[in-house]
């Protein structure tokens, strides 16, 4: 026999067994084919199926099975191998409906469904047939679920592995929707469960696992469809499921059963919308221009590209889609291009926001007396100013004199024998001071005790900033911790490590609301919307007790559902019905030592570094009143998953829970819980007024100023910084005049607290007498926007602005009425472009939720040319590659900063951002987002610790210092800054072996458990059904053919030895070149 010209040995016996006019020969060729498939990996079995090698075995089974009387001594075989390869082909339903062998199958089956042998090879086959929707569908139109559910017994011994190869059959039946539907309406989920309660109770010595996870897997595929999960509920599956699941805890044999059982049921678990009157925010505001409730709220499907963190992976990617594909390809786009998108002439109004430039810098010639003079004149009128306002911070006259415990008529009382912590609540902080001369407030004795504590904060002084303060609520309180100050901890906390299964625990507690309800209390004890329900303890007296309607709180509701188990629901932001993470609230009337679970249930985004170590942050006012005022981490048990909940406008999008749980120290305490670390909009103004005073004006010229208003009213100021000219001579003048601009801004995003404290550090530090903020001042022109969305942090938005647009997506063509704040910032960088002065440095200081580390984004024209494979020649491409500069800096002297996640691709998602716009339009190099984890790091010396406010403020200063390398040819060198900056004096030129990353890309590994409901993935894998199909070829439960076989096994041997050895090659050496790789032997392993 004589192999073909030009085939290699696998077309030779592909060939064969579809030609082969006798089993004899026909048999050979299946054991040669089953011996080279069985030898090798699935490199060969895939080889022979680009080579046809399913289509063969469907021809050759067709013809055996059409044969006046077919023979199972070659159909069992061509089953098997059939089963093994069409296990590892993707189109085998396809290719089976093309030849005629579903329904040739199914019919074998029916006609063997007395012989489990032959009923298994049939069932195996059945099941990767059914890999294709429409082959699954075309057998359950010709009976094949009520075929196959036959097979499916009640607990048993015998013929286990037909009984478990048909609940596989059934389970890839149920990939079609249509068949679940069928399979509802024929009343099989209650036979599934029965049948799953009956191997359960029979399986004590636990021999059937597998059975009873494919039984799992199955109803798995039930739950697919809306009928499906209500029929498992109103069948009582739900509680069998829960009931058994807690047997199998005790088990350690049966924990491969725990997780499926658990995903079952959170996917059955009702759907319930968020017990709210309406999705829309409790908050709205009128916008220029459109009716009052004119704004769009519903939002439609939750759309994740603008709940990305700055920069930071979108939400939920497509993961299908190709990361290369959102790389800018257009070389145009790539090009800065610095024309203005408004006329020249707007440009002038920004002149007044270079008050350097034009200062005369009289105050040089002045004598030191009179400058104290003036600034004692200046902070006088700033102590009269504080005093007229405080009034204002009480709702109404009544609330005014409020005591507190306190008795006024004997001043000489001991504050500490009566004041209680709960005075400390929103109550006490509403009154205004005691106008009866000779009397102190309380605020003022308070003060006297424990003030003067925190650096660069004054509560006086925010106090009467607060009340400056425009909120659409209105708000009238002020929050403790924000009036009386934060100090960070001594020590850095570490990040939370992760109970074992504590997202199991969580969600069987959650499970057993629905099927226990006797410990439910289901009673709503917070609620913006409804007054009775905001601090009151009247209808609530065994409930802690929350409120936050004070500047930038957000909770909108808060339902006791046990006694110390407590569901809270977050206000969206303003005029929208979207954007779900930032919370601040306070709570009280705790009792220590207890254990308080918090549900926040409508969080939005897909996955929470509260999995991975991170904590929500917690203030005790007792604790502060002790000397101890902190706001730390705190939390245990946490998890964040996907819930039951739904909107209630009927969007198609999901809800998540992050769920921990806080045992408080004190009794009766008044805390405050919070996402990060909260920085309020008055607390900037504070900071801004303190540093001003503090600076020395005859070093440092320290402007703060309005660049414009928001829509709500509220300032967003601009404040530049830089040295004061040595002397009035033009030589100084001209000197500084000519140094370069630094722009520097944050809090664009509302919820992203963390950037705030990042730029505090930043300020404090460009302030401070340190030898390299001298060398700074004296190198630079800062121009520092603090907070671009003042509105949004008011009002405790946690994305947008009041016009719900997110402002980091405006900055191509921001509108001068909806985002002014982005609008004149744009303006003014254009006016410095205007007058040749474009910034050497811009930074827009962010936070990101997903990610451990600090880090840059910046812009590359060559290496997104290079990332994305486009075909234009980069090398002709100029461009400084001076923008890693910074990063390779930080990299060396900023502890949480980590240069490996740095990255400078511009993507067509992000081509609206400041970053790329700014480095666009403006023409600016260095244009850079730094994203500041929530978290902590996993590097470096804070390797494993959670990020605090030292560590952020630390990163602000770090930031300033690496700007110094810029101008490391032009600074005046000092002993004082030689012996401070030699880390910044000795870096080196040579950058850093890095290359960008995908920014989508996740850093952390998958969670130990799973966040959303997991998919019915397959839980037969092919090596598996391999053993299975492996085992049945084997077993003795039928000896037809058994003599047959022997002499057809003495008769392969005689198979032309070319023939094998020419196969055995071919799929070697074949499948070696598929794959790349070099052969050296015919053999795969």
């Amino acid at each position: 026999m004589a192999a073909p010209s030009g085939s290699g040995g696998v077309e030779v016996l592909l060939n064969t067994l579809q030609t082969a006019g006798d089993n004899e020969s026909m048999l050979k060729v299946l054991n040669v084919l089953d011996e080279l498939l069985s030898a090798g990996t699935d490199r060969r079995i895939h080889y022979m199926i680009s080579k046809g090698g399913s289509e063969a075995l469907l021809t050759a089974l067709v013809n055996s099975a059409r044969c006046h009387t077919p023979s199972y001594t070659i159909l069992l075989p061509l089953l098997h191998l059939l089963a093994k390869v069409g296990h590892r082909d993707r189109q085998i339903g396809v290719k089976a409906e093309k030849t005629d062998a579903v329904l040739l199958v199914l019919d074998l089956l029916r006609q063997n469904v007395t012989n489990p042998r032959r009923a298994a090879a049939c069932l195996w086959v059945i099941q990767v047939f059914c890999s294709s929707v429409t082959t699954a569908v075309l057998m359950g139109r010709n009976r094949g679920l009520y075929v196959v559910f036959k097979l499916i017994s009640s607990h048993t011994t015998k013929h286990l592995r037909t009984v478990k190869a048909a609940v596989d059959a059934f389970t890839a039946l149920l990939r079609s929707k249509v068949n679940c539907r069928t399979a509802v309406a024929k009343g099989y989920v209650s036979d599934l469960l029965k049948l799953y309660e009956d191997w359960h109770n029979n399986d004590a010595s636990f021999e059937n696992i597998p059975i009873r996870r494919a039984l799992l897997h199955c109803m798995h595929r039930v739950a697919n469809t809306s009928a499906g999960r209500e029929a498992l509920v109103a069948e009582g599956g739900m509680s069998l499921l829960f009931q058994t699941t807690q047997t199998f805890l005790t088990v350690k044999t049966l924990e491969s059963l725990v997780e499926p059982a658990v995903q079952l049921m959170r996917k059955c678990y009702p759907k319930v919308p968020i017990p709210v009157t309406s999705d829309k925010s409790v908050y709205s505001f009128p916008l220029p221009g459109r009716p009052v409730d004119g704004w769009v709220a519903d939002l439609g499907p939750y759309d994740g590209s603008l709940e990305d963190d700055s920069d930071e992976d979108t939400e939920n990617e497509d993961p299908d889609k190709d990361y290369e594909d959102d790389l800018e390809t257009d070389v145009n786009k790539l090009r800065p291009r610095p024309e203005p998108d408004r006329p020249l002439e707007q440009l002038g109004q920004y002149v007044r926001l270079c008050p350097e430039l034009h200062h005369d810098f009289q105050d040089l010639d002045s004598s030191s007396e009179l400058d104290e003079s003036s600034d004692e004149d200046e902070n006088s009128r700033g102590r009269r100013s504080q005093a007229g306002k405080g009034e204002s911070l009480s709702p109404n006259g009544s609330d005014s004199s409020i005591s507190l415990g306190v008795d006024d008529k004997n001043p000489g009382s001991e504050v500490e024998r009566h004041l209680q912590t709960r005075d400390f609540q929103k109550h006490y902080l509403n009154c205004s001071e005691n106008s009866q001369e000779g009397h102190s407030s309380m605020v003022d004795r308070l003060l006297e005790k424990y003030g003067t504590c925190i650096p660069n904060h004054d509560p006086r002084l925010y106090a009467s900033t607060a009340s400056d303060t425009k909120s659409i609520a209105g708000y009238s309180i002020l929050a403790f911790p924000d009036f009386w100050g934060h100090l960070p901890p001594q020590i850095q906390e570490p990040m939370a490590k992760r109970p074992p299964h504590v997202q199991r625990k969580k969600v069987f507690e959650d499970i057993q609301r629905l099927l226990s309800t006797e410990d439910i209390i289901n009673k709503d004890v917070f609620d913006l919307e409804d007054p009775s329900l905001q601090g009151s303890t009247e209808g609530c007296p065994n409930s802690l007790r929350f409120f936050s309607k004070f500047e930038s709180g957000n909770l909108r509701k808060a339902i006791q559902v046990r006694s110390h188990e407590y569901d809270l629901i977050l206000n969206a932001d303003v005029n929208s019905s979207a954007h779900y993470q930032w919370f601040y609230f306070e709570v009280s009337g705790m009792v220590a030592g207890v254990p308080y679970r918090f549900n926040v249930i409508n969080c939005e985004k897909g996955n929470s570094q509260c999995n991975y170590g991170m904590q929500p942050v917690l203030y005790s006012v007792r604790e502060a009143l002790e000397g101890r005022a902190h706001w730390v981490r705190s939390g245990s048990e946490i998890s964040y998953y996907r819930n039951h909940f739904c909107p209630g406008g009927g969007q198609n999008s999901q809800f998540y829970t992050l769920t921990f749980t806080v045992t408080f120290l004190h009794d009766d305490d008044v805390c405050y819980l919070a996402y990060h670390y909260p920085y309020t909009y008055s607390n900037l103004q504070t900071h801004l007024k303190m540093l001003e005073n503090s600076v020395d004006p005859r070093k440092v010229f320290f402007r703060r100023q309005n660049l414009c208003d928001t829509l709500a009213g509220n300032s967003c100021s601009l404040v530049t910084i830089t040295a004061c000219p040595a002397s009035k001579a033009w030589k100084d003048l001209h000197q500084l005049r000519n140094r370069p601009c630094v722009v520097l801004t944050a809090r664009v995003h509302p919820g992203e607290s963390n950037a705030s404290w990042v730029m505090k550090g930043t300020l404090e530090f460009l302030c401070s007498d340190d030898p390299v903020a001298e060398s700074l001042r004296e190198a630079y022109i800062f121009k520092v926007i603090p907070m671009l969305n003042p509105d949004g942090v008011i009002n405790g938005n946690n994305r947008c602005s009041l016009s719900a647009e997110d402002l980091n997506r405006q900055w191509l063509k921001p509108d001068p009425i909806l985002s002014p704040t982005i609008y004149h910032t744009k303006g003014f960088l254009y006016y410095l472009n205007s007058i040749g002065r474009t910034p050497l440095v811009f930074c827009d200081y962010h936070g990101h939720s997903r990610k451990k580390n600090v880090f840059l984004y910046g812009c590359s024209m060559k290496e997104t040319l290079w990332q994305s494979g486009s075909t234009i020649n980069t090398a002709s491409l100029k461009e400084d590659p001076g923008y890693r500069t910074i990063a390779k800096t930080l990299d060396r002297i900023a502890p949480a900063f980590s240069f490996n996640n740095c990255n400078y691709l511009v993507e067509k998602s992000r081509a609206s951002t400041a970053r790329v716009v700014v480095w666009r339009e403006i023409g600016v190099l260095r244009s850079f987002t730094m994203e500041s984890t929530y978290n902590g790091c996993n590097q470096g010396i804070y390797k494993g610790l959670q990020t605090g406010t030292r560590e952020l403020e630390e990163m602000g200063m770090k930031f300033s210092q690496s700007l110094l390398t810029l101008r490391r040819n032009s600074i005046q060198y000092s002993s004082r800054l030689i012996h401070n900056a030699s880390a910044l004096l000795d870096l080196d030129d040579r950058l850093l072996d890095h290359k960008s990353n995908n920014c989508f890309e996740d850093d952390e590994p998958p969670c130990p458990e799973e966040i959303q409901y997991s998919s019915c993935t397959d839980l037969f894998g092919a090596n598996d059904l391999d053993t299975e199909v492996n085992v049945n070829m084997s077993s003795i439960e039928e000896d037809e053919g058994k003599n047959e076989r022997r002499l057809t096994d003495r008769k392969s041997q005689q198979l032309p030895h070319f023939l094998q050895q020419d196969a055995m090659e071919t799929l070697s050496i074949k499948s070696g070149q598929c794959n790349n790789m070099d052969i050296s032997n015919r053999y795969f392993y």
